[in-house]
């Protein structure tokens, strides 16, 4: 008799933010049942796996140059089916594209997103000397990225732009402006919604910022 399948019980937010979350910092493994979830900070990896029930140990693994980080190993073929459903692929990074997300939990699925391979950045505009943000997310798939950038667009009315850098392949930035990002960010980074405690308080910092214009073209009406 087949073993019967294993719900995590991850639902609503707290599942979609781990979609976004694994599509970025994650990995799906060649044997159709492992889930890696990868992160520097392990006080980070330890809140997933309080908010989420996750009883599995936190592990150390070591990337190029024999930097540490941490994962946690997930072993649950229904997770795994769930996760290949909605667009997520082995070896993400080159071949994910179009992902099958609702807008009821876009912005769960963007905060997780940009917690794994995002980028919220401050600096002084070096003649003005206003405060400038901008937003960036990464990824090495031209579909995905395209289809995050016209999925953004539809959603918050925020326009942004797609840079391209070749170094060892292709790396592909989304990258928003200060307007364009405090919207987003805005939304994304509301009141109780799990999230990458540092990029939560850069987000709220971006938002409640004063200075800069005060209409932009990158906001659509």
């Amino acid at each position: 008799m087949p073993h019967k399948r294993k719900d995590l019980g991850i639902v609503g937010a707290n599942l979609w933010y781990l979609v976004g979350l694994i599509a970025s910092d994650g990995n799906l493994s060649l044997d159709g049942i492992h889930i890696d979830i990868t992160s520097s900070d392990y006080e980070f990896l330890w809140q997933i796996k309080e908010v989420n029930g996750i009883r599995n140990k936190i592990g150390v693994k070591y990337g190029a140059k024999k930097k540490r980080s941490f994962r946690i190993q997930i072993a649950n073929r229904s997770f795994y089916d769930f996760l290949v459903s909605v667009g997520l692929t082995q070896k993400k990074s080159l071949t994910i594209g179009a992902l099958k997300v609702s807008n009821q939990f876009f912005v769960d699925f963007l905060r997780g997103l940009i917690d794994g391979d995002g980028s919220i950045r401050k600096w002084k505009h070096p003649t003005n000397f206003r405060e400038q943000w901008s937003l960036r997310i990464y990824s090495g798939s031209e579909k995905f990225i395209k289809w995050l950038y016209e999925k953004i667009k539809e959603y918050f009315k925020a326009c942004g732009r797609i840079h391209q850098y070749k170094t060892q392949g292709s790396l592909y930035v989304l990258k928003f402006g200060k307007i364009a990002a405090k919207k987003i960010l805005g939304e994304c980074y509301y009141e109780n919604g799990f999230a990458l405690q540092r990029k939560y308080i850069l987000a709220k910092q971006c938002v409640n910022s004063r200075e800069g214009w005060k209409a932009s073209k990158t906001v659509l009406a």
